[in-house]
């Protein structure tokens, strides 16, 4: 049977479940990676559970979110990560290292491999050939625990790439067509997967970057062939011996089809407030801008650094802006160094921020109020970059540069000859910021470095045949689990704190709402389409569960919220008739039956007793997610499991 790149890695994988797309399959995980924002309850997780020792071929903890030490609770939440690696057998990527997905691109992620991480942006790896989702954190502790990954097997939508990008044109235009194109639910359900003769001509940190920003499309991953551009990224990074070779057999079918002539793009630009409202930057240049800032996951690679660095070199930033530019790695920073192009970044102006995620989660170089703020970043959600009212542009890093210098939103096609660069035939390599697992014998005597704000998970009860309370909340479309869990300085910290974060739950859209949750003993949630998309923070689940949210009921749900709110023992339900949504308003009393949920596809009734009317909801359950939600969600149901064995 012919088989595409997708195919065959899931299919290599799969350990239950039948590989047709809508059905749901358990696929063996190969590696896992966590951060630090998501981490350290994913640990909480995996200490409840009682492996011993993780079961996966590779899991790394990385520290690359939660940096700004403002006081104990960041540095305290890095000491329980590290003493959990050593107790786990986990590498350990301490703080300032790097940025987890440039860094697991770098030095750990391989062709053919399954990879799940507690980042919604998990999928850059697909850049190199691995099969990499972003998922929950209980769902990456589960999986290394042995336990295998569940989802729907997916659909494949083929991106046919031909030609070769013009000067001035990027990897990030090519993803950002494919948003135009998709907007941020059209790839839901799929695998996007890269092919023909235009893959060739990206190298593998390009391709990276359109994997990293297909999460925006709601898609479950995005995924390159392993071909020889692959095979030289790896020997430079002198991993050669990892390499194999991996693309889809000629005459292999895909579900879907969409092909982009790369000599055709131009530079494109995502305008407010989001990802997918694509335009050309011809259509808007001129605009004055405040702040630009350059990095994050998806543009933080050398390649990117280099050709921003041969822009500026000469120049200085415009009067009227301040830039900051996070590197990707060590690894980016020291060839930058070596190579003297670091001082073209700081003789114009640059603010050098550390490796890390930085400002693409709130977390420092917030902009002005109403600021204009032009980022080489994956979102651009309102409120996210730490100011409400600023104006988040997303571009390429040549759009940034080019604008930095001329101070408005600039083509960067005006600026002449397109800078050449050399990359470098073998990467420095310095893993001494790595701490690699101890052997069995030794990590049995490590102890867990536990700080006061790193509290122990609540517990949840079995859920009951009937849910009862008043809907506390209703929102629209596309609701991000930015406004359901807000990220940034402030709260970050809060992340190994269930009782302090849920204070938090909703503040950009009702701040009042966790106090009514309390004051109500919980109730329900209603939403529209595409609901909770964005991170892939658990919290989002997790802290209304604490509050006592007991179903959210919504149009569609994103993937990745849709499991953690099962994984928490909150019933997902989604309306049968779209125009019901207009029948229950906040503060209406629900009863919900939900006695039958492990009949798949099967109707659920809706007692408004508010208005004394019924309305039909569906579910999109399997029975395993039933009994999930039934034992009061993924961790009860997980210890029970253990217990057996």
């Amino acid at each position: 049977m012919l088989r595409t790149v997708a195919e065959k890695i899931i299919n290599e994988h799969i350990v239950e479940g039948k590989p047709a797309p809508g059905e749901e399959v358990a696929l063996k995980i190969d590696q896992t990676l966590t951060q630090d924002a998501t981490g350290t309850v994913t640990y909480l997780q995996f200490e409840a559970i009682g492996i011993p020792r993780v079961r996966t071929e590779l899991s790394v903890s990385y520290v690359d979110h939660n940096t700004l030490q403002t006081d104990f609770k960041n540095a305290d939440d890095h000491r329980y990560l590290q003493s959990v690696a050593m107790r786990y057998g986990l590498y350990f990527s301490r703080p300032g290292n790097g940025i987890c997905h440039q860094l697991h691109l770098e030095r750990f992620a391989r062709p053919g491999k399954t990879l799940i991480g507690s980042d919604s942006h998990t999928p850059t790896a697909g850049g190199i050939s691995s099969f990499a989702i972003g998922a929950g954190g209980l769902d990456v502790a589960v999986a290394m625990a042995g336990m295998p990954y569940r989802l729907k097997y997916p659909r494949i939508l083929g991106i046919k790439l031909t030609g070769k990008l013009p000067d001035w044109v990027s990897a990030k235009d090519v993803i950002l067509e494919v948003l135009r194109r998709l907007d941020v639910k059209g790839g839901k359900g799929k695998v996007l997967e890269y092919f023909g003769p235009g893959v060739e001509t990206l190298s593998v940190p390009e391709r990276a970057t359109i994997a990293n920003m297909g999460t925006e499309t709601g898609a479950t991953t995005s995924i390159f062939p392993s071909d020889g551009v692959t095979r030289a990224f790896l020997e430079a990074q002198e991993r050669g011996d990892q390499w194999i070779p991996l693309e889809a057999d000629a005459g292999a079918e895909y579900d879907e089809f969409m092909e982009i002539n790369l000599s055709e793009l131009e530079p494109l630009v995502a305008l407010p407030h989001s990802p997918g409202n694509v335009k050309p930057v011809s259509e808007i240049a001129g605009m004055e801008v405040q702040q630009v800032a350059i990095g994050s996951c998806t543009n933080s690679s050398l390649h990117d650094l280099k050709i921003v660095a041969n822009i500026l070199k000469g120049h200085t930033i415009a009067d009227n802006l301040h830039l900051t530019i996070n590197p990707g790695s060590r690894q980016v920073v020291e060839h930058l160094i070596e190579s003297g192009e670091m001082q073209y970044l700081v003789a114009a102006g640059a603010r050098i921020l550390e490796n890390t995620c930085g400002p693409c989660i709130g977390m420092g170089a917030a902009p002005p109020s109403q600021g204009i703020s032009i980022r080489t970043f994956n979102r651009n959600f309102e409120g996210r970059s730490g100011t409400k009212d600023a104006q988040i542009y997303l571009v390429s890093p040549e759009v940034a540069a080019a604008t930095a210098i001329r101070g408005v939103i600039t083509d960067p096609r005006e600026l002449g000859d397109y800078p050449e660069i050399e990359m470098p035939k073998r990467f420095i390599i310095n893993d001494n910021m790595f701490i690699s697992p101890l052997p069995p014998d030794e990590s049995v005597k490590v102890k867990f470095v536990r700080g006061p704000n790193i509290k122990p998970l609540p517990d949840f009860p079995r859920l009951p045949d009937t849910l009862k309370g008043e809907v506390l909340i209703k929102v629209g479309d596309n609701v991000t689990t930015d406004h359901i869990m807000p990220a940034g300085a402030k709260i970050i910290p809060l992340r190994s704190n269930i009782p302090e974060i849920s204070k938090h739950v909703f503040e950009p859209v009702d701040p009042s709402f966790p106090h009514r949750a309390l004051e109500q003993g919980g109730g329900f949630i209603i939403g529209g389409e595409n609901y909770g998309q964005g991170s892939s923070r658990e919290h989002a689940a997790l802290a209304p569960k604490y509050l006592g949210i007991k179903a959210v009921i919504v149009k569609s749900f994103a993937r990745i919220h849709l499991a953690n709110l099962v994984n928490f023992g909150i019933v997902p339900l989604t309306f049968k008739h779209l125009e019901d949504y207009d029948s229950i308003d906040i503060g209406d009393n629900l009863e919900v039956a939900v006695g039958n949920l492990e009949r798949e596809q099967a109707v659920v009734r809706l007692r408004n007793l508010t208005r004394d009317i019924e309305i039909e909801l569906m579910h999109s359950l399997s029975q395993l997610d039933a009994e999930i939600l039934k034992a009061g969600g993924k961790l009860p149901w997980v210890k029970t499991k253990v217990r057996k064995r």
